[in-house]
């Protein structure tokens, strides 16, 4: 059975994603680091790409903006089995407890690992990724 896949049609943001922004959060290691798993012939000067994921070449023509969004805030909504992590999810987190480290962070306490305008960037550039 095919997973539903999370759409958001709604942009995060008011102000339209910049795709060279984009570029640069998907190839850096500080920010997105979406080369890390996956292959971006776009890219072509961020070295060590990965395998893990599938590439993102052409994945313009495979998805529109609000699947790509869907995608990048929380990738278990489409793909509960993924290693991706969710850019953008805000609430909802499962952690071990204080049990195990003492330490365990609260609800609200975990910031999103994209901000809502990185989102929208990324998926500027996603777009362009066309065949």
């Amino acid at each position: 059975m095919k997973p539903t896949t999370l759409t958001l049609a709604v942009s995060l943001t008011d102000t339209p994603g910049d795709p060279v922004e984009g570029a640069s959060i998907a190839g850096s290691k500080k920010k997105g680091n979406c080369v890390a798993c996956h292959q971006v012939s776009a890219l072509p000067d961020v070295p060590f790409q990965g395998d893990v994921g599938p590439s993102l070449d052409g994945v313009g023509n495979r998805w529109d903006a609000a699947q790509l969004r869907g995608i990048l805030v929380d990738a278990k909504k489409t793909f509960p089995d993924t290693v991706m992590p969710s850019f953008h999810k805000i609430g909802g987190f499962i952690r071990p407890g204080n049990g195990f480290t003492g330490k365990a962070a609260k609800e609200g306490e975990l910031k999103p690992l994209l901000g809502a305008q990185q989102i929208e960037d990324v998926i500027a550039f996603l777009a362009t990724l066309k065949e």
